[in-house]
């Protein structure tokens, strides 16, 4: 009865490794973050050790994730990631959600919301692990833009408009 149910298992194992999830990998830049506002070096590079791979168009796959239901997983990963913040399109936002993105960042960081503890889980990704410094240079980065902004559109369009409740008719 074990060896049917090994077996079974198995079997299992086998064929859900044909249904995969389409990879993240488009290297569209169109409406990157970069297109309209300043990411030094230094900042490019704590955003591509520790955010990129869930929060662009771009993601880098560690070999485990040709494994299901691992993919599955990060796939799912990925896609809540870029739901929250994708700098791949960052610019195709209104002018008001990006500064408001810009200001997640830096709560984020403040509240050690980033990275997740699953994608440093088990010593994995372990560069995408912010030292205090990194931290900082994000932070100052972030407020940077939304100064740029303040400089450059009407302080109303930078505020986040509440969404009006339909009326059911």
């Amino acid at each position: 009865m074990f060896k049917k149910i090994l077996l079974a298992l198995l079997a299992i194992f086998v064929i859900i490794q044909l249904f995969r999830p389409e990879k993240n990998n488009s290297n569209d830049l169109t409406n990157a973050v970069t297109k309209k506002y300043d990411v030094p070096e230094e900042v490019s590079v704590i955003l591509k050790n520790a955010c990129n791979d869930c929060h662009t168009n771009n993601t880098v796959y560690p070999w485990y994730a040709n494994v299901q239901p691992v993919a599955w997983w990060l796939d799912e990963h990925v896609k809540d990631g870029k739901r929250h913040l994708n700098l791949s399109d960052f610019t195709n936002l209104p002018i008001a959600v990006q500064n408001h993105k810009f200001e997640e960042i830096v709560e984020v960081i403040d509240e050690n919301e980033m990275p997740l503890e699953s994608y440093t889980y088990l010593g994995l990704h372990q560069e995408a692990n912010l030292t205090s410094k990194e931290k900082e240079v994000l932070k100052s980065w972030a407020v940077k833009q939304m100064d740029y902004l303040k400089s450059n559109y009407p302080a109303d369009s930078l505020i986040m408009k509440r969404r009006q409740p339909t009326k059911n008719k």
